[in-house]
């Protein structure tokens, strides 16, 4: 058997406001990882960019929280067809995170804790579109959502907004991460229901 299941299903598609197609909403928020939750003290998180020529910048969990924070409020969707709409968070913009940082690079791939990766392109992490998140719903990030940090990139499906984030590389090619190695599709709209290779 593979590791992958056509089968999430069994549920009737809502009609509401914000819902792509094929979801249906819910007002929990479902936990799904890879792996086991790893649980990192805030005094051995850090958070590193490596550029595609090896130049690298670090910071520490004090430096990064005392960067500029958003709040903002999106609407999340899993690939496993639900959604969550309306939930709020506070981090730091990639835009910040990448400001100083001289590239060239068309691609990042996202990495966590525990090994779990999955690929971005640079222009969905730019322009008000993707944070570091280590708030939600004005609380610390707990464990099982990803804290202390998680990627929130809530126009691609929730499997790119990678839990336990500690570094993103830039790269010249694209690269398949961990369930896009596993045959989930290399981009992952929501609104176009690209959830495996082919869609």
């Amino acid at each position: 058997m593979g590791i992958i299941s056509r089968g999430f299903g069994g549920r009737r598609r809502e009609s509401v406001p914000g819902l792509p197609p094929g979801q249906y909403l819910t007002h929990d928020f479902p936990v799904l990882s890879a792996g086991p939750t790893p649980r990192i003290p805030l005094d051995r998180w850090s958070f590193t960019i490596a550029t595609e020529t090896g130049e690298k910048k670090s910071w520490n969990w004090a430096e990064f929280t005392a960067l500029e924070s958003a709040d903002v409020t999106v609407d999340i969707h899993c690939v496993t067809k639900w959604s969550k709409l309306g939930t709020t968070w506070r981090g730091v913009s990639l835009d910040t995170l990448l400001a100083d940082v001289e590239t060239a690079a068309d691609y990042t791939m996202v990495h966590s804790f525990g090994g779990y990766t999955t690929n971005v392109p640079m222009e969905d992490l730019l322009d008000g579109k993707a944070w570091i998140a280590y708030k939600f719903d004005g609380e610390d990030l707990e464990p099982e959502h990803g804290g202390p940090a998680r990627m929130l990139i809530p126009h691609l499906y929730f499997w790119k907004s990678a839990k336990w984030v500690n570094g993103l590389s830039l790269m010249n090619d694209d690269e398949p991460g961990f369930w896009e190695a596993a045959g989930y599709h290399m981009y992952g709209d929501p609104w176009l229901e690209q959830r495996y290779q082919g869609d």
